[in-house]
């Protein structure tokens, strides 16, 4: 899609700096895609009390066995 924006030079001159981007095409997906990414995760705030851990759920036995039982 193709369009023409007036952007913040300044704004413009950080973003390269930050990410390394070689044009502006490519700093101006790479902030829409990271602007999609984050804007999809859930907030897991809402998550509060809609998840239910089985009784004999044991996070310290879960987290040994990932770690190489320490």
């Amino acid at each position: 899609m193709r369009t023409n924006v007036v952007l913040d030079g300044e704004l413009v001159r950080e973003a390269f700096r930050l990410t390394g981007a070689r044009t502006k095409r490519e700093l101006i997906d790479m902030a829409l895609r990271e602007l999609v990414r984050v804007r999809r995760k859930k907030d897991l705030t809402e998550l509060a009390g809609r998840i239910r851990l089985r009784k004999d759920f044991d996070h310290k036995a879960l987290r040994a066995l990932r770690h190489g039982s320490r």
